[in-house]
C-alpha cells in the first residue's frame, strides 16, 4: 500500500489529497537521476511527453476524421494555451503520462472485433493493462473504459439509441431474443466493467477509503448550502467550456473567490449554464439518435469532452479546486475533434472553403503566440502568479502567492504589501493574517506580529463536540498557534502562556505532531526535561520515522545527565537520516566527553561526515582538532585547528587551543602571533594572557611585557590567583623581593589552601633575611618563573562542548520546510569533563615535584 500521495503527503493524514500516481513519480526519479534539480530536463521530458500524446491523438482522429482533418484536429490540440499549465508546469506530466496511455488503451480496444463480428481478446487484455498503467499516471484514466463501451455499442456494433431502445422493448414484450451480437458485446462490456471495478477497489484500498478533505479556501461552493452548491457547479462547466473556447485569460488558481458563488436563480450566470445543457443537448441527441458517419463523430468528441472531465467536475464529489486548466488537457481533445469535424463541413462548401481556411489559420497562429506568450508567465512564480492577478484580483491566494515569491527574495516590504492585500480581498483568510504575522516577525515588528497571528487565532472554528475539527479547517492553519507561541516565548515572563497555546493545538488535533515537538523545547527551555521528554516520546508514537525527533529527544538526555542514553537516540537518528548534520556532530561531541578512547575512531568519522555536509562550519574542524590532541597526533590538530581559523579567523578556542598546541610542543614563539590575534578580538581572554604571560617570561625574556599581561588580568578580575601569582614571580625576577613578598602574602589570602603558595613566599622571606644579613648571593631568579610556566599550563586547555539544540517541524523540507535551527552555535562552557579533571590533576602532580625541585634550586642545595 502507498504511503504517501503524489504531493509527498502521508495517505493517513487528513490533508492528504489521496493522489496515487506512482509512475509519474518514478519519472520524476529518473529525471533526478540523470540531472537532480536541474529544471531544463523536467521541462524537456514534459515536451516530449506532449509531442508523443499529439502523435497518439493523430492515431485516434483518424478512426473519425479524414486525413485532413485529423491533422487540423491535431495542431489545433498541440498549440492550444490552455495546455500550458500542464506542458509548462512540471507536475503537468500526470496529464501527459495518462493521455498517453488512456489513447493507447482506447487504440488497443478498437482491435478487439474480429472478422464476423469475432471477439479478439488479445486487445481487450492489453487495454485492461493499459488502463491499470494509465490510471497509475493519474486518476482520470479510468475514464477510458467509458469510452471504449460507448466506443463499442454506437460505433463498432453501429446501434443507435432507437434501435437500443426498440429491441430492449421486443424483449420485455418476449417477442423477440437478445441476438447473438448483441451477446458478445454484452460480454465485452461486462470484462471491461469488472476489471474497472477492480481498479476502483484497489484504488479505494490504496487512499484508505477516506475521500480526501478541502477547506472551503479550495472550493467554496463544496461547502455550501443548496441551491448555492448545485447552481455554481453547474456554472463551472460553462467556464471550462468557455476557456477552451477561447482562451484569452487564463490564470494558474481559479480557487477561493475567483468565481463568487451563483447563490440565486434570478443569478444572471444561469442564462450561460443553461445554454451550455441545451447546446449539449443537442449534440447528444444527434449523436445518439441518427446513424452516419456524423454523428458517430460528435458522439466520440462528446465522450472524449464530458467523460475524462467528470472527476473534476464536482458533480459526483467534490475535488480541492474550483476550476483548474490541466484537467482540460484531455477533454480538449474532444474539442478539437468537434472544431476540425465543423471545419471540414465548412471547406467542403465551395463559397465557404477560402474563408474557413483564412479561419483555421488565424485560429492556429493566434493560439501558437498566445502558448508561447502563456509559457512566459511560468518563467518563475512571481511572474506567474502576477500574471494571475491581472485576470483575477478576488482571490486572496494569489495575493499571498506573489507575496511568498517575494519573501522567497527577502523582499519583506513588498512581501508584506501583497499580504496585507490578500487579507483585505479575503478578511476570513487564517493563512493571509499568519503571513502578515510572519512578515511582521521577519521585519521585527514582534507587537505587530503578534496582533496579526491573534486575528489568525480569533478566525480559527470552534471546536463541536462530535465533529471532526479537520473537516472544517486547514490542519496547516493550526500552525497559526505554533507561530504565536514562538514569538511569545523569546520573552522569558510569557513562557507560560506559550506553553498554553501549544496545549491548546494538542487539545485540537491530539495528533499535531509539530504541537508536541515546540512543546518539547519550550519545556527544555523552561527547564522541565521530564515534561519535554514526555512531549517527545508522544510525538514519536505518531511518527517513529523522524529523525529530528529522536535528535530532540537526545537532547532532554544530555539534560537529564543521561549521555548513555542520548548517545542511542543520537544513533537512531542516524540510523534513520545517516547526514542528520546536528546528530553527527552532537554525538560526536558526546563520544568525545566520554574520555572513552575506543570511541574516538568513530567520533572522528562522524565528525568528518559532518564536515563534509557542513563545510563551511569551522567548528566541525575545530573539533576534529580537539579529538587530534586527545590522540597526540599534534600534526593533525594544527592542521584542523589552522582550517578552522581560516573559516573564522575570530574563532576564540581555536586561536587559544592552537597557541596552547604550539606551547606544549616546544614552539612557543609560534603560539605568539596566535596569541596576537587572540587578544586582538577578545582582549579580555584572561588564559590567553596568561599563556602570553609566561611565553613572554620564560622564552623571551620580556618581562615588562609578561608584567602587561599580568597587570591586565588583574584589572580584569583582582582575585585571579594565577595571574596574580604569575606578577609575584615578575617582582620575583624584578629583585624586587619586598614586592613580591607583599604580593605572595595577598595571594595566600586569596588562595589560602594552595601550598605551592606559602612555600614561594618562604622562599622569598629566606631570601630577604639573607640579604639583610648582608649575604650576598645570586640564586637563579628562574626557578619560580619555571614553575609558574608548568603552573600556568593547568586549566588552560579549552575544550569548546558545544551542545547544538535543534528545533525542528516536518517542508516544507524540509519542505515547511520543518525548520531546524543550531543554537549556542560557539558557546564555550566552563564545565569540564572527567577527562579534564584528570588530566589537571596528572598536571598538578607533576608541578607540585618539580617545586620540590626548585625549592631545592632556591635553597642553595
Amino acid at each position: 500500500m502507498a504511503d504517501n500521495d503524489f504531493w509527498g503527503t502521508p495517505m493517513s493524514e487528513e490533508r492528504s489529497h489521496k493522489s496515487y500516481r506512482p509512475l509519474t513519480v518514478l519519472t520524476f526519479r529518473l529525471n533526478y537521476l540523470f540531472s537532480e534539480l536541474n529544471a531544463v530536463s523536467y521541462h524537456f521530458l514534459n515536451l516530449v511527453f506532449h509531442v508523443v500524446v499529439c502523435i497518439v491523438f493523430l492515431k485516434v482522429c483518424k478512426l473519425f476524421l479524414d486525413n485532413r482533418s485529423s491533422v487540423v484536429a491535431s495542431l489545433l490540440f498541440a498549440v492550444h494555451p490552455i495546455h500550458t499549465e500542464a506542458v509548462t508546469g512540471v507536475v503537468g506530466r500526470a496529464e501527459l503520462l495518462s493521455s498517453i496511455f488512456f489513447l493507447a488503451a482506447f487504440l488497443s480496444y478498437t482491435k478487439s472485433k474480429g472478422p464476423d463480428n469475432t471477439i479478439v481478446w488479445t486487445p481487450i487484455a492489453v487495454t485492461v493493462f493499459l488502463v491499470a498503467v494509465a490510471t497509475l499516471c493519474k486518476e482520470q484514466g479510468i475514464t477510458v473504459v467509458g469510452i471504449c463501451c460507448v466506443y463499442e455499442v454506437f460505433i463498432a456494433q453501429g446501434y443507435t439509441l432507437p434501435v437500443l431502445l426498440d429491441t430492449a422493448v421486443q424483449i420485455l414484450r418476449g417477442k423477440g431474443s437478445i441476438p447473438f451480437s448483441m451477446l458478445q458485446t454484452l460480454l465485452k462490456l461486462i470484462v471491461l466493467m469488472f476489471s474497472t471495478l477492480l481498479l476502483v477497489v484497489v484504488r479505494v484500498q490504496v487512499i484508505q477509503s477516506q475521500l480526501p478533505v478541502f477547506t472551503r479556501f479550495d472550493n467554496p461552493a463544496a461547502v455550501s448550502p443548496s441551491p448555492a452548491r448545485q447552481l455554481t457547479f453547474n456554472y463551472l462547466l460553462p467556464v471550462n467550456a468557455w476557456l477552451l473556447l477561447n482562451p484569452s485569460e487564463l490564470c494558474c488558481d481559479w480557487t477561493m473567490g475567483t468565481i463568487p458563488l451563483v447563490e440565486s436563480l434570478l443569478d444572471v450566470r444561469n442564462i450561460a449554464t443553461l445554454t451550455f445543457f441545451c447546446f449539449l443537448g443537442s449534440l447528444i441527441v444527434f449523436s445518439l439518435r441518427y446513424p452516419g458517419d456524423s454523428s458517430k463523430t460528435v458522439l466520440m468528441a462528446l465522450c472524449l469532452i464530458v467523460l475524462p472531465f467528470i472527476p473534476a467536475s464536482n458533480l459526483f464529489f467534490p475535488v480541492g479546486f474550483v476550476v483548474a486548466e490541466r484537467v482540460l488537457y484531455v477533454p480538449s481533445m474532444g474539442f478539437c475533434i468537434l472544431v476540425a469535424h465543423g471545419w471540414k463541413k465548412l471547406s467542403n462548401k465551395s463559397v465557404l472553403r477560402k474563408i474557413s481556411w483564412v479561419c483555421l489559420a488565424v485560429v492556429l497562429f493566434t493560439h501558437a503566440l498566445k502558448t508561447l506568450h502563456r509559457n512566459w508567465d511560468w518563467e518563475s512564480e512571481y511572474t506567474l502568479f502576477m500574471s494571475a492577478l491581472k485576470v483575477n484580483k478576488n482571490n486572496a491566494k494569489l495575493w499571498n502567492n506573489v507575496g511568498h515569491a517575494l519573501e522567497n527574495e527577502k523582499n519583506f516590504e513588498r512581501a508584506l504589501q501583497f499580504f496585507i492585500q490578500a487579507t483585505q480581498v479575503q478578511p476570513d483568510d487564517i493563512g493571509a493574517h499568519m503571513n502578515v504575522g510572519r512578515t511582521y516577525k521577519n521585519l521585527n515588528k514582534t507587537k505587530k506580529a503578534e496582533e496579526s497571528y491573534i486575528i489568525a487565532k480569533s478566525l480559527m472554528p470552534q471546536i463541536i463536540p462530535g465533529k471532526k475539527y479537520a473537516a472544517r479547517v486547514a490542519p496547516n492553519h493550526l500552525n497559526v498557534y505554533i507561530n504565536l507561541a514562538n514569538l511569545i516565548r523569546a520573552n522569558e515572563s510569557r513562557l507560560e502562556e506559550a506553553d498554553q497555546l501549544y496545549r491548546q493545538a494538542i487539545s485540537m488535533r491530539p495528533d499535531f505532531k509539530q504541537a508536541y515537538i515546540s512543546r518539547g523545547e519550550l519545556l527544555l527551555k523552561m527547564n522541565k526535561p521530564l515534561q519535554a521528554k514526555e512531549a517527545y516520546l508522544r510525538a514519536l508514537e505518531l511518527d517513529r520515522t523522524n529523525a529530528d525527533l529522536w535528535y530532540n529527544l537526545a537532547i532532554v538526555y544530555i539534560e537529564l545527565k543521561d549521555p548513555t542514553e542520548a548517545l542511542k537516540n543520537f544513533n537512531r537518528a542516524l540510523e534513520l537520516n545517516p547526514a542528520h548534520k546536528l546528530a553527527l556532530f552532537n554525538s560526536a561531541l558526546l563520544m568525545q566527553e566520554s574520555g572513552d578512547a575506543r570511541l574516538r575512531p568513530e567520533a572522528k568519522q562522524r565528525l568528518l561526515n559532518y564536515v563534509k555536509e557542513e563545510p563551511q562550519d569551522a567548528n566541525g574542524y575545530f573539533n576534529l582538532g580537539m579529538l587530534a590532541m586527545d590522540d597526540k597526533k599534534d600534526t593533525e590538530a594544527e592542521a584542523w585547528m589552522k582550517k578552522a581559523i581560516r573559516l573564522q579567523p575570530n574563532f576564540r578556542s581555536a586561536l587559544f587551543n592552537l597557541a596552547l598546541l604550539y606551547s606544549q610542543t616546544a614552539k612557543e614563539l609560534m603560539a605568539l602571533p596566535i596569541l596576537e590575534d587572540l587578544l586582538r578580538y577578545y582582549p579580555d581572554h584572561t588564559k590567553g594572557l596568561i599563556l602570553k604571560g609566561d611565553i613572554l617570561m620564560n622564552q623571551k625574556k620580556d618581562i615588562s611585557g609578561a608584567k602587561m599581561c599580568f597587570e591586565k588580568i588583574l584589572k580584569l578580575d583582582p582575585n585571579n590567583v594565577q595571574g596574580k601569582h604569575n606578577l609575584c614571580v615578575v617582582y620575583f625576577e624584578e629583585k624586587d623581593l619586598k614586592k613580591a613578598e607583599e604580593c605572595l602574602v595577598e595571594t595566600l589570602s586569596l588562595a589560602p589552601h594552595e601550598e605551592y603558595i606559602q612555600r614561594h613566599l618562604n622562599i622569598v622571606r629566606s631570601k630577604i633575611a639573607s640579604l639583610s644579613a648582608a649575604e650576598q648571593s645570586s640564586l637563579p631568579a628562574d626557578g619560580i618563573a619555571a614553575v609558574e610556566e608548568k603552573k600556568s599550563f593547568e586549566n588552560l586547555k579549552e575544550v569548546k562542548n558545544e551542545k547544538k539544540t535543534a528545533q525542528t517541524t516536518v517542508k516544507g523540507q524540509l519542505k515547511n520546510k520543518k525548520r531546524t535551527e543550531k543554537t549556542n552555535m560557539g558557546k564555550e562552557t566552563s564545565k569540564k569533563s572527567t577527562k579534564e579533571i584528570k588530566d589537571i590533576e596528572k598536571k598538578r602532580v607533576a608541578a607540585l615535584k618539580r617545586l620540590e625541585e626548585i625549592e631545592r634550586i632556591l635553597n642553595g642545595e
